[in-house]
């Protein structure tokens, strides 16, 4: 039998000069962009990113891959003692007689000595709380081993607590705490009663910049200005998208409300009736519903020539917050009198409008007003510095479901399509947005980030991102409410299938 024996020049090797490089630790860099955000711009172009991806970078030189088997391989020591190599046993080299001793000594009846015994017994009692010798580890028949009286198991605390059941385990989303985009929103009115942006279903954020109109393009980034009030006196106050999204209504300081075509980008319609600034406006349908700082919202049949069909008088002072609800049967209008009204979309019997709930507990202003989109009788309110709840209301029974401190200034209230939750913008004196669980009202999450108090939030079309305007002239968008990838796959399939059943229907 042939017998290969590998040797390696142990002194050869401890010369070698070169040393073995290492890899250098990866390094991150950062480069950012920085707006100037210095005096007014025509439009809010110039937007800043600091969500870039970042760069990673390797310094010094780094080691070139080797094949495995072909090069670089590991160099053989030469074994410490005699005998053939790990692969190719030589029966000559083994050495017999050492195992053989080996194999005889464990069975030497001298080791076997009293002391040794009771050397292991009282190790074996140390160690279990009982002698090994005695006990036996299967028992077909009699009672288990009982351990020494007295004994404790410093390991039964740790293991017999009992575990978490996975139904009641909490499995919290991410959420990212920074804003996926920031936008520059110079000359926006520091006004806690105007309502200056709205995105459509067709995917455009309009923005309201003194007395200008922006819109931005949220899938291609394409910035327009849809119009420039020429008064210099006059302001952009609200807008507010209709349902379909091709149609754009624009209130003014001077008491106007103006109908744009964006397809066209221009006025299809002036129309006046308010004798003061508007500074709120909701759609449904073909009627548009604005509230003036007087007090008084006015309804507008935007398809015939006599717009104004109807006035609501149920406020003393300002309309600042002003929604329909989605199946389109209730307005809900809160004001600077910190009254909040419930109104139907038809006349009652005496041929006027009078509101079928009215809510009093508001100590402020009541700007923030969203209905719920899965329970259509169900009303969030929020109230200004001297009020700073959030409450939530049954509109139908009148009650008030639930309120919660928000220990500031409420400014608008959105909520999620996905989950069961809403989000909050605030002012004094953290300036966040915060997303809470409903109906607990339990705090997710807060998102910080503005310098100066958030004054109007709106959501994407898709329900993924919002959008806060505020007082520090920035648009952050934040994708707080992401859907998880299997429930967004799952709810593609399922509509997928119900438009599937439509088309069968039809043909």
């Amino acid at each position: 039998m042939a017998h290969f024996v590998f040797e390696a020049d142990l002194h050869g090797l401890l010369k070698l000069d070169t040393p073995i490089p290492n890899a250098p630790p990866a390094r991150w860099q950062r480069k950012a962009k920085e707006s100037s955000g210095a005096g007014p711009s025509p439009s809010p172009a110039g937007s800043v990113s600091p969500m870039k991806p970042a760069n990673r970078s390797y310094s010094g030189s780094k080691t070139p891959a080797k094949t495995p088997g072909k090069s670089g391989a590991k160099v053989q020591s030469t074994p410490t003692k005699a005998g053939g190599d790990r692969y190719i046993p030589n029966r000559s080299a083994m050495q017999m007689d050492m195992a053989n001793f080996l194999l005889t000594k464990e069975n030497d009846p001298a080791e076997n000595s009293p002391t040794k015994k009771e050397q292991q017994k009282s190790w074996a009692v140390n160690l279990n709380g009982f002698d090994v010798e005695e006990a036996k580890i299967l028992r077909l028949s009699g009672k288990p081993q009982n351990a020494p009286e007295g004994y404790q198991n410093n390991l039964k605390v740790l293991y017999s607590q009992k575990t978490t059941p996975a139904s009641s385990r909490k499995h919290g989303r991410y959420i990212p705490s920074m804003p996926d985009r920031i936008l520059d929103a110079p000359e926006i009115r520091n006004d806690y009663y105007l309502n200056l942006i709205d995105w459509s279903s067709q995917n455009f954020l309009a923005v309201a910049l003194d007395n200008s109109v922006y819109l931005w393009n949220h899938s291609s980034g394409e910035i327009i200005q849809l119009l420039q009030i020429e008064n210099p006196d006059d302001y952009v106050s609200s807008v507010s998208w209709i349902k379909e999204g091709n149609y754009l209504a624009v209130g003014t300081r001077n008491a106007e409300v103006q109908l744009w075509d964006i397809q066209q980008q221009k006025r299809l319609r002036s129309m006046t009736s308010h004798s003061s600034r508007v500074g709120s406006l909701s759609w449904n349908s073909y009627i548009l519903s604005s509230g003036s700082r007087t007090g008084h919202i006015h309804h507008h049949d935007v398809r015939v020539a006599e717009h104004h069909v109807a006035t609501l008088t149920g406020h003393t002072q300002e309309v600042c917050g002003l929604k329909w609800s989605l199946d389109g049967r209730y307005l809900a209008s809160g004001g600077n009198d910190n009254l909040v009204n419930i109104w139907p979309s038809v006349q009652g019997d005496s041929g006027d409008f009078s509101p079928v709930q009215t809510f009093t507990q508001h100590q402020g202003a009541v700007k923030a007003v969203a209905w719920c989109p899965w329970q259509s009788n169900v009303l969030a309110t929020g109230g200004g510095t001297s009020d700073r709840h959030i409450r939530i209301w049954n509109v139908c029974s009148g009650t008030c479901l639930s309120a919660v401190d928000a220990h500031s200034q409420v400014c608008s209230i959105l909520w999620s399509t996905t989950y069961k939750e809403f989000i909050s913008g605030h002012g004094f004196a953290q300036n966040q947005l915060v997303i809470w669980k409903y109906p607990t009202m339990a705090k997710v999450t807060e998102l910080r980030g503005h310098t100066a108090r958030v004054l109007n939030l709106t959501m994407s079309p898709d329900g993924v991102t919002v959008a806060s305007a505020a007082a520090d002239e920035t648009l952050r968008l934040w994708r707080c409410f992401e859907m998880d990838p299997i429930k967004k796959k799952e709810k593609e399939k399922a509509n997928s299938a119900k438009s599937s059943i439509i088309h069968q229907g039809i043909r």
